[in-house]
């Protein structure tokens, strides 16, 4: 079975239960955090007929953000993440096209996308290099990803604890604690415009461009 395959059924196993595993942490910083982001995402809104991408929907906790006037595409490699986040686009009358697709091999037209947001989603991408090049592909020349992610901390201590008990993250959901994402940014030959740390320098809030 490939990696891919792999992350996808733990996705599927999970999905019923996802939102309660992580409750707590939404009832704290995140969903303040989740909240900024796509009001950071609204003010790159300059003109109708915009095309936003979500990659990496999951469950669907950011659809209840979701600005409306936009034409939004939000994919997930789960089947069963996306029945999820269905159920969270009726409960907030959101217009959204939801659809099964891996981020390693997009199925949209190259400069296809004004806008690209993605949270807490390249910790869990098997090939995260290829994954952000896909992104930049589908991106328009003047478009911006807005990313809420978390990574390996800088720190010596703290990212060698990280590295210590990434597998327990990894073989339960499937999710990498210890990504060096900024590296990734770079290595997929995106530019970074903005980073915030939000908490230390494990969790930040990323503009990209092409």
């Amino acid at each position: 079975m490939s990696k891919n395959n792999k992350i996808k059924k733990r996705y599927d196993r999970i999905a019923p239960v996802y939102d309660s595993l992580e409750l707590i942490m939404e009832k704290g910083k995140m969903g303040d955090w989740r909240e900024n982001l796509w009001q950071r995402v609204e003010a790159k809104i300059d003109k109708s007929g915009m095309r936003l991408l979500e990659a990496g929907v999951g469950s669907g906790k950011n659809i209840e953000y979701y600005p409306d006037g936009l034409e939004i595409d939000a994919i997930d490699f789960s089947p069963k993440m996306l029945k999820e986040a269905e159920k969270k686009a009726k409960k907030y009358n959101k217009e959204v096209n939801l659809l099964e697709m891996n981020i390693q091999n997009l199925d949209f037209e190259d400069n296809y996308f004004d806008l690209i947001v993605t949270s807490c989603v390249f910790c869990s991408v098997p090939d995260p290099v290829k994954g952000l090049k896909e992104l930049k592909r589908v991106l328009k020349e003047d478009g911006r990803i807005i990313m809420l992610e978390h990574m390996r901390s800088q720190n010596e201590f703290v990212g060698k604890m990280m590295d210590w008990f990434n597998w327990v993250s990894l073989y339960t959901w499937g999710a990498n604690i210890n990504r060096k994402t900024i590296e990734n940014i770079k290595k997929a030959g995106l530019e970074l415009v903005e980073v915030n740390d939000l908490m230390s320098d494990i969790v930040k809030e990323i503009e990209l461009k092409k």
